[in-house]
């Protein structure tokens, strides 16, 4: 594309900006707007760049005008733009301040290096324009599926020619062991657009979990039409894939309608994303049945939900512990990242070890604390209970009610269990003296004088080392180490904290400390306690 017709005649200079505004999709008066600043660098250049110059296009005729430029200010600082006010009420009695005088200019003749100046402006400025366009066309269309052709390859990413503009997709967001070629016609997700300097950088991706999503909208007029919805996707590119649907209709199955005629939707998917293998399942709104969907084609005997730690425990027959897990735990990763909830897989005979170890160990606590024979400490455990404090704030009934039990014996039970529990708390209590923790911590509502010995033996000795703490150190944390997911034991793990209760901990020794102000709900409160206490 040339540009020389900058100095080119009325008509052609018009014909020039058609072609341009043609060729780079943007509006012609962009491309005049163009030539009118290459016009004026080239004029200043000529008259002064002191000097207020200005050039104007006539979109119509063509014809160009060159204007310099004065305007009335109070107190002049530049004689060659602008004019007192005192002085051009000499000449105009209407001259006021803001008023701009023009002079025409003559025309000018471009020679070689003006007019290489002028190219220069012209196409800094179109390609500025052009980049906004595009913005602004693709910028709305993130989440869509874009066709284009591969342009080129630059280290494993491939640069994509989508006709209007270019896009990239990075090494790491095509699928594993796909190949590409000049030429190659390809389909991807528009995952971003973003503003950067040499331009909008519209970003593709084949591994995104929205664009298996996007193709089963394309394949299932179902769920185009919105009968059928895809709740989540996860993915294992080029390998496996699990997708959650469910049906607004009763009459629909979702799982059959995305699987198709013979399997015919699902392997139209499954052809795009180079063989990687789709586990339709019904969605839920009930986690267990829905964590139970997510594991197959592995079956599933027994599911225990912890919803404050956002686990579940799942127990497989020993003879499915393999599937429910998968190939390099593929199977167990992708239902967990499907469902939401980290997942605990074991087998039957695990959890009955499990189960027997427990139960070993309360009725040998039951023993020992309460000073019974183990006939006795193996009632209650099966009976579920599982702490002395259980044993001595129940209902008396409950206990009496227990086969082999009276009244009496409950009484006595309740008796030694409340005896043991006083010894263990002045017990601790001299330890935690020994440890230095100090009283302003033992103050603190919600804290167990187990608690405080805990605390005291991680040298959380303050209220303000406790108020430092986060719900992480208090309940455990998780991290992966050599690729493999650890536990880091909390402070008060033992304790089974949720993590609302170690985030309200925390907050309340911050209020304390004057460290941030009361909510609203727990000025209320206290003034509940003043209350009550007056």
């Amino acid at each position: 594309m040339s540009y020389a017709g900058v100095a080119a005649n009325r008509l052609e200079l018009l014909q020039i900006a058609d072609a341009v505004a043609r060729e780079k999709s943007i509006e012609k008066h962009l491309v005049l707007s163009a030539m009118e600043e290459a016009m004026q660098k080239a004029a200043r250049a000529r008259y002064g760049s002191e000097r207020d110059i200005r050039v104007h296009i006539d979109p119509k005729t063509g014809e160009t005008t060159i204007t310099r430029c004065v305007t009335v200010v109070e107190e002049v600082e530049n004689e060659e733009r602008e004019l007192s006010l005192k002085d051009a009420l000499k000449s105009d009695p209407e001259a006021e301040l803001g008023k701009v005088y023009e002079d025409e200019l003559p025309p000018l003749d471009f020679g070689r290096v003006q007019a290489q100046t002028a190219k220069q402006v012209i196409t800094q400025r179109v390609r500025e324009a052009e980049r906004e366009r595009q913005h602004e066309e693709y910028k709305d269309r993130v989440g869509e599926i874009l066709s284009g052709v591969v342009k080129r390859v630059e280290y494993g990413n491939v640069i994509v020619d989508l006709g209007r503009a270019e896009a990239m997709m990075r090494r790491d967001q095509t699928i594993p062991r796909e190949m590409f070629n000049t030429g190659d016609r390809v389909r991807a997700y528009l995952m971003d657009v973003r503003r950067e300097n040499r331009g909008p950088q519209l970003l593709l991706s084949r591994t995104h979990p929205d664009f298996m999503a996007k193709l089963f909208t394309q394949e299932v007029p179902e769920v185009y039409d919105g009968i059928i919805t895809i709740q989540a996707v996860a993915r294992d590119p080029g390998s496996r894939a699990k997708m959650a649907v469910i049906s607004r209709d009763g009459s629909i199955d979702p799982v059959g309608a995305c699987v198709g005629m013979r399997g015919s939707r699902v392997q139209a998917v499954v052809g795009e994303l180079q063989g990687e293998k789709v586990d339709i399942i019904p969605w839920s709104p009930e986690p267990a049945t829905f964590i139970v969907n997510a594991l197959a084609p592995a079956e599933v005997a027994k599911v225990v939900l912890d919803e404050d730690e956002g686990r579940v425990e799942v127990v497989v027959p020993d003879e499915q512990l393999s599937l429910a897990i998968g190939r390099r735990g593929q199977n167990v990763r992708l239902a967990s990242q499907l469902t939401g909830w980290t997942i605990d897989i074991m087998t039957e005979a695990e959890e009955s070890e499990r189960r027997q170890k427990e139960f070993t160990e309360r009725t040998a606590l039951f023993q020992e604390a309460l000073d019974v024979d183990e006939v006795i400490a193996q009632l209650l455990a099966t009976e579920g209970f599982a702490t002395i404090e259980e044993v001595a704030y129940v209902e008396l009934q409950e206990l009496a009610y227990i086969e082999g039990f009276d009244e009496e014996t409950a009484e006595e039970l309740q008796a030694r269990a409340r005896e043991h529990l006083e010894k263990e708390a002045i017990a601790l209590d001299e330890k935690r003296r020994e440890l230095g923790v100090a009283d302003d911590l033992i103050a603190m509502e919600g804290l167990t004088p187990a608690m405080h010995v805990a605390l005291g033996e991680n040298d959380v000795k303050t209220l303000e080392d406790f108020a430092g703490l986060t719900p992480d150190d208090i309940r455990g944390w998780y991290e992966t180490k050599n690729g493999e997911r650890v536990r880091e034991p909390g402070i008060l793990e033992d304790f089974r904290v949720t993590s609302q209760q170690a985030e309200d901990l925390i907050m309340a020794a911050r209020v304390k400390l004057g460290w941030i102000e009361p909510t609203p709900e727990e000025e209320a409160s206290d003034d509940e306690e003043a209350d009550t206490t007056m």
